[in-house]
C-alpha cells in the first residue's frame, strides 16, 4: 500500500515516504514535471523566451537610448552648472576687485579730505589772525578819529568860551576912549 500511495500522487505533489515494512521511514521525493520538463528546465525556457521578446521587440535598444538621453540630460546639467560656476566666480572676482578699489578710493578720500581740513583749518587761522589785525587797526582809527573829533569839538568849545569870556571882559572894560584907541590901532596896523 506504501508503494501505491507514491505511484499515485498527483503531478507536482510531493509525496512523503510511509513507513515500510522494516519499520524505518523511507523518504522518497518526486518532483513535479510538466511537457517532459522539469521545474528548472521551465524556467530557464521562460527566460529564453522574455530575452527572446526584449531582443524582438528592441528593448535594449530603447534603454540604452533613454539611459542616453539621461546622460545627455545630466552632462547638458553638468555643462550649465559649470558654465553658471564659471559665471559666479568671474562675478565674485569682479565685485571683489570692486570692492578692493572701493576700499582703496575711500581710503584716497578719507587722506584728501584729511588734507583739506588741515588746509581750511590754516586758512581759518591765518584769516582770523588777519581779521584781528584788521579790527584792531580800524578800531584805532576809529579811536583817532574820536580823539580827533574830540579835540576839534573841546577846541571849538574853548573857542565859544574864550569869544564870550572875551566879550564879557571886554564889554565890562570897554568905554569910549579906549574903543576908539583901539580904533586907531587896529587902522595903524592896517597901513
Amino acid at each position: 500500500m506504501a508503494e501505491e500511495s507514491t505511484k499515485i500522487g498527483a503531478p507536482g505533489a510531493e509525496t512523503h515516504g510511509s513507513v515500510g515494512a522494516s519499520g524505518q521511514g523511507d523518504a522518497h521525493h518526486v518532483t513535479p514535471s510538466a511537457l517532459g520538463f522539469d521545474a528548472s528546465m521551465l524556467v530557464a525556457l521562460a527566460m529564453i523566451v522574455v530575452i527572446a521578446l526584449a531582443i524582438w521587440k528592441k528593448v535594449p535598444g530603447m534603454i540604452g537610448a533613454a539611459l542616453d538621453k539621461q546622460i545627455a540630460a545630466i552632462q547638458d546639467q553638468l555643462d550649465a552648472a559649470t558654465r553658471l560656476r564659471s559665471e559666479a566666480e568671474a562675478i565674485k572676482a569682479e565685485y571683489t576687485a570692486k570692492s578692493q578699489q572701493a576700499a582703496k578710493d575711500a581710503e584716497q578720500m578719507k587722506l584728501a579730505a584729511e588734507v583739506e581740513a588741515k588746509q581750511i583749518i590754516a586758512k581759518a587761522k591765518t584769516d582770523a589772525a588777519d581779521m584781528v589785525v584788521r579790527r584792531g587797526k580800524m578800531a584805532e582809527e576809529k579811536i583817532a578819529a574820536a580823539e580827533t573829533a574830540a579835540i576839534a569839538d573841546v577846541r571849538a568849545k574853548v573857542a565859544a568860551v574864550s569869544a564870550a569870556a572875551a566879550q564879557q571882559i571886554i564889554a565890562s572894560s570897554a568905554d569910549e576912549k579906549s574903543d576908539a584907541a583901539l580904533i586907531d590901532q587896529a587902522i595903524s596896523a592896517l597901513n
